[in-house]
């Protein structure tokens, strides 16, 4: 398989995981709120609550260091390779990335991701998850 295309085609997945984690950090709070008001177990779940904490804190915490994602990184280093800087490729890597990268001033991500982020704390307060201690119970509180 020629070079270019193995490094389209990596940029691609790397687009992937990142919709897949954007989608996560999203999801996850609305998935929380919901199943409290469902009273879905698994939103109560130490581990997915945990995971989703620690996403958002990488997230907010590279906004306030004004780092770039490395999930990002990678993928334009790899489409340079490519010699495609602009997204020109496919259907589903040109849509993904219209719903990634938009154009904003850095100090407005961080605010957003900030306040994002204390929303995700204030849903620990109010759909508590349970303690990675209790093995097998269902807290529907």
């Amino acid at each position: 398989m020629e070079p270019r295309l193995l490094y389209s085609l990596a940029a691609d997945a790397i687009l992937m995981v990142h919709a897949a984690f954007v989608l996560f950090v999203v999801l996850g709070l609305a998935l929380t709120l919901v199943g409290k008001w469902r009273a879905w177990h698994w939103v109560r779940h130490p581990g997915f609550r945990l995971a989703h904490l620690v996403a958002i804190g990488i997230v907010v915490l590279q906004a306030w260091l004004g780092a770039l994602c490395p999930l990002t990184a990678w993928e334009m280093a790899l489409r340079e390779k490519t010699g495609d800087v602009v997204y020109t490729g496919s259907f589903i890597a040109y849509w993904l990335h219209e719903l990634l990268y938009y154009q904003a001033p850095a100090w407005v991500f961080t605010v957003v991701y900030t306040l994002f982020a204390g929303l995700v704390i204030l849903s620990w307060i109010w759909v508590r998850p349970r303690s990675f201690r209790r093995k097998g119970r269902r807290d529907a509180r």
